[in-house]
Order: C-alpha cells, then sequence, then structure tokens
C-alpha cells in the first residue's frame, strides 16, 4: 500500500518474515507490517496497525498483491479431483477474501483520498493454464470478477479500482516447467517484475484518473491465444 506525501510516496508493506536490514534504510519513507495475510486475525491487526499509522491521514493506493498457489510434490497440475479441499480454502482465503477485507477495513482513508485499489490477477484466470492449478485460477477469476464489482461501488465514494494480469514473470511462483511456454508467448521471453510494478504504479497515479473497471493483461501477447 502507498500513502502519499509531500515528501513522495510512502510506502506500508506487508511480509511473512522478518523485514530485511535493506528495506528500513529510511524510516520516514517506508513503514513495515510484519503479517500473515493468509490469517483472519493478522489481516484484522495489520488493518488496525495501518490505520494507526495513518492518523487522519489519506490512503492513496492499496495494492492487493499477496497470492498463494499450492503445487503438487510431483508438480502435477493440481486439479477439480486431486486437490485437497483445504488448500482450496486456503488458496481462496489469501488470494480473494484477505482483498476483499482489507479494502473493507481500509475504505475510510481510501475514501478521504479519493484511492486507487489495484488486484493481481492472473492470466490463469481467464483461460486453462498448464501448470496453475484450479483452486488458484478460479481464486483469480473470482478476484477479477470482485474488481468490477468494487469498480462499480466504490466509484461513489470516488475510489478507483483496477487490476493487472500477468502471465509468466521471473518469480520464485513461477514452475520449473515454465520455460516450455516461451514459445507461446509472442514476445519470447519472460516478463519481469519491474514491468508488473509499472503497470501498477501508473494505475495508482494521477495518470489514470478516469481509468476504473479494467483489467490489464501483463503477458508480452501470451493472453491472445
Amino acid at each position: 500500500m502507498r500513502r502519499f506525501s509531500e515528501a513522495g510516496w510512502r510506502i506500508i508493506t506487508t511480509s511473512r518474515e522478518a523485514v530485511p536490514a535493506e528495506c528500513k534504510r529510511d524510516p520516514n519513507w517506508t513503514h513495515h507490517i510484519p503479517a500473515n495475510l493468509a490469517e483472519v486475525k493478522e489481516v484484522e491487526r495489520f488493518i488496525r496497525e495501518v490505520k494507526e499509522l495513518l492518523g487522519a491521514a489519506p490512503l492513496d493506493a492499496l495494492v492487493n498483491n499477496a497470492g498463494v498457489s499450492p503445487k503438487a510434490p510431483t508438480h502435477e497440475r493440481l486439479g477439480v479431483l486431486n486437490g485437497d479441499v483445504a488448500d482450496w480454502r486456503e488458496v481462496f482465503q489469501l488470494n480473494f477474501f484477505t482483498p476483499l477485507l482489507l479494502v473493507r477495513g481500509l475504505i475510510e482513508p481510501l475514501a478521504r483520498a479519493k484511492g486507487a485499489i489495484v488486484n493481481v490477477t492472473s492470466i490463469a484466470g481467464h483461460a486453462v493454464h498448464p501448470f496453475a492449478g484450479s483452486a488458484y485460477s478460479t481464486s483469480k477469476a473470482a478476484l477479477s470478477d470482485l474488481t468490477r464489482e468494487m469498480a462499480a461501488e466504490l466509484a461513489q465514494r470516488g475510489i478507483r479500482v483496477n487490476a493487472v494480469a500477468p502471465g509468466e514473470i521471473e518469480t520464485a511462483m513461477l514452475s520449473p516447467e515454465t520455460e516450455s511456454l516461451i514459445p507461446r508467448i509472442p514476445q519470447r521471453r519472460l516478463g519481469k517484475p519491474e514491468e508488473v510494478a509499472a503497470t501498477i504504479f501508473y494505475l495508482c497515479s494521477p495518470d489514470s484518473s478516469y481509468v476504473t473497471g479494467t483489467e490489464i493483461p501483463i503477458t508480452g501477447g501470451q493472453h491472445l491465444f
């Protein structure tokens, strides 16, 4: 999440682990609140701490980018029949319900700023993906639809809601077999995290002030097929 101050963007972020020292270089610019967003009580604590940190200040942007995609030990795709139902609940809790809870909990500071919300969905939410499991794919499809519903409902409070749908991006979430998908990507390469970040930044900035309810694919053209 980002709160804008006269000095520039102020970042409030979450992490399941301890915050690395290099991320604390300027405490006037960044605030890290370690939290496991897969747990409802942790989400509620995170919201409380953010509100205490903000006080009466506005919250210019909320980026919902936490997500999980369980993998089978054999790297087999987890489908409708071979995936544990408990895993489905965990996936939906983090990928879908946590963004909903964060928006509900932080709606007032977002409204004060007439801010922006960006949900990170996935190319897997729009077509069957060879490696992403069914739970992950359907949770991202649900988040995509939630983006539309939020955009329509929150526009009356001056809040814009959009989404980005990344394809194959060089992150730890990729399967070892992802390289085999490159021939199916028109740009013939994997995407970079900074390319996703740049699009998110655009959707949080005044440059996109008349953009809401949209989902931007960041796929190198992979979504065309």
